[in-house]
């Protein structure tokens, strides 16, 4: 295949097209309507892919924000173009659901630097008719958060009801209820953290030095050279999919058993389920994600750190906050522990907030958030019921 061919083959693809003709609604800003990021230039013209579920009332008062995780993306309760697959939350969004779309207008866009629709590395920059790779400005979680407040007035909207999301997700919730927490009526930051761990950077710098050292990768400039960084995405994903899972859910999903044998092969292939497992979901993300984009989400949930912008005090950053919390952590996960959750909840009984906890007791890991896990159910329906009544929305 020639290069010409093999570019043609590249903007044909799921993750290309979505990347720059999103099947969602897209909302756009011109440059006279710059994102000012904290990298201290600005983002403009750009772009923010979404989805909406439910409707919204005649105040303007049942809106509610999800912020989704690292390699997820604006679909949280409708099937997505690049797999088929449901909603990543399907099982939390939807009529009769916890967060119920007969009570609530749900929004959920993509975040800057993704790369299903919002403006990120895969996106064709307009001054150049080239994707803008490494060119794009590194973006925050602040960052994300500013353009997705650009959203919600696009939309309208003055007031959330609730903002929702787990993981770096939990962080955009966070970040929501500090920057703008006369915004923000209930939120419910999920497996999460106030600032990002030494051990989750190292994870992240592992992945990200995998991606690199791809030949493909060809320095960000992947798409113009005909090529996709395929290897070095996949083995980091296998290695980001680890900590996503505790030790007992992997001893019982796969335990030692073997894959399709009987006796090791005393070779290379994938002797072990684990291992067959582990390189099918680096196969199959590679399909659906671009390497630019997790280089640029990782390194925004690594910058994390609220405390550092309030003196290094955590409570400071939720001083006089009216905003309604419920943190939910999950007794086996490891990425983001109980005792970061409870550093959260611990600032902000000291900021005098009003705020409630829970851990789910789950062997799932950090991906529990994700599945079938009926305490968790619970806990998010009781807090959005409760917070609902206070807001004067319970039907």
């Amino acid at each position: 295949m020639n290069e010409a061919a093999a570019n043609a083959h590249l903007a044909r693809s799921v993750g290309s097209r979505e990347a720059n003709n999103p099947s969602s609604p897209v909302a756009e800003f011109g440059g006279d309507q710059p994102l000012r990021l904290d990298a201290g230039v600005d983002l403009g013209p750009f772009r923010i892919a979404y989805n909406t579920y439910g409707t919204l009332n005649a105040d303007k008062t049942n809106a509610v924000l999800l912020c989704h995780a690292l390699t997820m993306d604006h679909y949280a309760a409708s099937p997505s173009p690049t797999t088929g697959k449901p909603g990543w939350w399907s099982s939390l969004v939807g009529e009769g659901k916890p967060i119920d779309t007969s009570k609530f207008f749900v929004i959920c866009s993509n975040v800057i630097g993704g790369c299903l629709g919002s403006t990120g590395p895969a996106t064709i920059d307009p001054r150049t008719g080239e994707p803008y790779g490494l060119d794009l400005p590194v973006v925050t979680i602040p960052d994300m958060v500013r353009a997705q407040k650009m959203l919600v007035e696009r939309l309208g909207i003055d007031t959330l009801f609730a903002v929702i999301g787990g993981s770096m997700g939990g962080m955009q919730v966070l970040q929501w209820a500090v920057s703008y927490p006369d915004k923000v009526f209930a939120a419910v930051p999920i497996a999460t953290g106030s600032r990002h761990s030494a051990q989750n950077i190292a994870f992240h710098e592992v992945g990200r030095q995998a991606v690199m050292a791809d030949p493909d990768w060809c320095n960000g400039r992947y798409f113009s050279e005909g090529k996709r960084p395929v290897k070095g995405l996949a083995v980091a994903r296998m290695t980001a999919h680890v900590t996503y899972l505790s030790e007992i859910a992997l001893h019982r999903k796969f335990g030692r058993n073997l894959q399709d044998r009987d006796r090791f092969g005393f070779g290379f292939e994938a002797d072990f389920q684990i291992e067959s497992y582990l390189r099918h979901q680096g196969s199959s993300f590679v399909d659906r994600f671009d390497a630019n984009s997790y280089l640029y989400l990782t390194r925004a949930m690594d910058y994390f750190d609220i405390a550092a912008e309030h003196d290094g005090l955590l409570a400071n950053a939720f001083k006089g906050s009216k905003t309604r919390f419920c943190v939910v952590s999950f007794s086996s996960d490891w990425l983001f522990p109980t005792a970061e959750s409870r550093t959260i909840v611990h600032a902000l009984n000291a900021a005098a907030a009003s705020v409630s906890f829970v851990e789910v007791e789950t062997d799932k890991g950090h991906d529990a958030f994700l599945l079938e896990e009926p305490d968790f159910y619970r806990a998010v329906d009781g807090f959005i019921s409760s917070a609902a009544r206070a807001r004067g929305l319970a039907q």
